[in-house]
């Protein structure tokens, strides 16, 4: 895996003591003529000197991490588990072992936003890294190749030129509620369309009974995907299968119920603009009304970018988009946080363009509800034993907060970091001279105090009525402040001394935006 630096004039030093991990997986491939963005985080250190300068290098270009120097907690760990971590450092738990006092594994982790310039032909992408230490000598490591394929031609439907493609992503659907979606479509005044079905490895009975429900019209086209997508994934493979003679694309849920008149009017309405929306009816299973419009709760926004860039205001069920919109936003960017589809190709759509927004319901969006149950029980006087454990419990609560900055930063600045930057090397020339700014100050918040007050400041746009992202800017600030306190914190440390300072990926979903997530929930 490991290589010398082949530049002249560099000396190397020997690649067998430079210890390299990247945690986070490169795409496969990427098609030729698509520029995207990746992140890469991992950890490096030589056994017995100082790393000076680290940089990433992409085909002979290099670029300095976005931060390095950065704790590891979890590596630490694994590499000396002789040795137990408390708030005063780390010390030896067996007397009798001697953990290697050369490993400089503690503030080695690192990660960059590396942005891929789109390629013209097929290959592969070169993807390294070097490491100059405190001599002045230079070791070299490949981290991985990106093949660069000829991207695979659209499928041909048969239909005519300027038809709608309507991809909807299944997975296990409730028989009932599936029907009535179909039978919606089937039902659309809007004629020219084929509706392409991507199910996301569905149990066997629940794939034959979506097949079933098809019933053989040839306007429905079903693939099966054979391993779990996820959503996300899921609606990607989905517009994978738009055919070339599709102009425009709908995307759909697999238990709403669409009113006759939805396409029709979505496509009357979107004239100039990228993509249009409407709004929509909140039902549930039954059909009991439980909001008459999605903005009962929050502010509609189509018009201001930066904020749609933070927090989504398109449903995608509720949307209808042009052609060049999905031909620009794939392949899907990967980022270490939640990621939603319609999220994606709304900012492609306004980086692009504008949007439109049809003000009423075309749609019922069916609400799954799941019962949380609880009782109030009575409690009997604490002893001292409960008391200190509820002591404990509270300063537990306090580096967990800490550690939800953590999870902000990587679930969330960093993902709108990685969407901005892919934007910004895919929209090239086309984006607006203010939507290219907008992009550049998420991208440069967490390097430039500029930046970081404009992201910061954003929330008291409430005060005058424009609280559309919910304040979802202030879990980004907290995020990009942990990313610099952390590195304060440890500055120094060989070992590490308690157990909040770690800048390892958090886990999956612990990164929780109340206020959106409860109005996600409600859509």
């Amino acid at each position: 895996m490991f290589a010398t630096s082949a530049e002249a004039g560099r000396p190397t030093v020997s690649h067998t003591d430079l210890q390299l991990r990247l945690d986070t997986p490169l795409p496969p491939r990427l098609p030729v003529g698509r520029a995207t963005a990746i992140f890469c985080l991992g950890s490096c250190f030589h056994r017995h000197e100082d790393i000076r300068q680290l940089e990433l290098v992409v085909d002979g270009r290099r670029q300095a991490p976005t931060a390095y120097r950065m704790p590891r907690l979890d590596l630490f760990r694994e590499l000396h588990p002789a040795l137990e971590v408390g708030s005063g450092g780390a010390r030896a738990t067996d007397p009798d072992s001697d953990p290697d006092p050369e490993v400089r594994c503690y503030r080695s982790g690192f990660w960059a936003t590396v942005p891929i310039e789109a390629r013209t032909e097929s290959g592969a992408i070169e993807l390294g890294l070097e490491a100059t230490i405190a001599d002045g000598r230079v070791a070299a490591a490949t981290l991985g190749r990106i093949e660069v394929v000829e991207p695979a031609a659209a499928p041909s439907h048969g239909g005519a030129a300027g038809m709608i493609a309507i991809c909807m992503a299944t997975f296990d659907p409730e028989p009932d509620l599936f029907r009535t979606q179909i039978d919606s479509i089937r039902a659309q005044t809007e004629t020219d369309w084929v509706c392409l079905i991507s199910d996301d490895c569905s149990a066997p009975e629940s794939y034959e009974q979506i097949e079933a429900t098809v019933g053989g019209d040839p306007r429905f086209v079903v693939s099966r995907s054979d391993t779990n997508l996820g959503f996300y994934r899921n609606f990607e493979r989905a517009l994978r299968m738009v055919p070339a003679e599709a102009a425009f694309v709908a995307l759909c849920d697999q238990d709403d119920r669409w009113y006759p008149s939805k396409l029709e009017v979505l496509r009357r309405a979107i004239s100039g603009a990228q993509l249009v929306y409407s709004d929509t009816r909140l039902v549930d299973a039954s059909g009991r009304v439980l909001a008459a419009s999605l903005w009962e709760r929050r502010r509609n926004n189509h018009t201001n970018f930066a904020s749609m860039l933070i927090a989504n205001t398109v449903p995608g069920a509720a949307s209808l988009m042009r052609r060049e919109v999905v031909d620009l936003a794939l392949p899907f960017p990967q980022a270490p946080g939640d990621l939603f589809h319609d999220h994606w190709l709304s900012v492609v759509a306004m980086t692009i363009g504008e949007l439109s927004y049809v003000d009423r319901p075309l749609y019922d969006y069916v609400q799954h509800r799941h019962a949380v149950q609880g009782k109030m029980v009575g409690e009997a006087e604490a002893t001292p034993d409960e008391l200190r454990e509820a002591v404990r419990r509270r300063l537990r609560a306090v580096r967990e907060m800490f550690t939800g900055w953590r999870a902000a930063y990587f679930h969330g600045y960093v993902t709108l970091a990685l969407q901005a930057e892919a934007l910004r090397v895919r929209g090239s020339s086309r984006i607006a001279r203010r939507k290219r700014r907008t992009l550049s100050r998420i991208v440069t918040g967490e390097r430039s105090l500029l930046g970081f007050a404009w992201l910061a400041a954003r929330p008291l746009r409430a005060a005058f009525g424009r609280g559309e992202t919910l304040g979802a800017e202030v879990h980004l600030a907290k995020g990009v402040l942990w990313r610099h306190l952390v590195g304060l914190r440890t500055r120094g440390r060989r070992t590490p001394a308690g157990s909040a300072h770690d800048a390892s990926l958090p886990p999956p979903g612990s990164f929780d935006q109340r206020r959106l997530r409860r109005w996600r929930a409600l859509r």
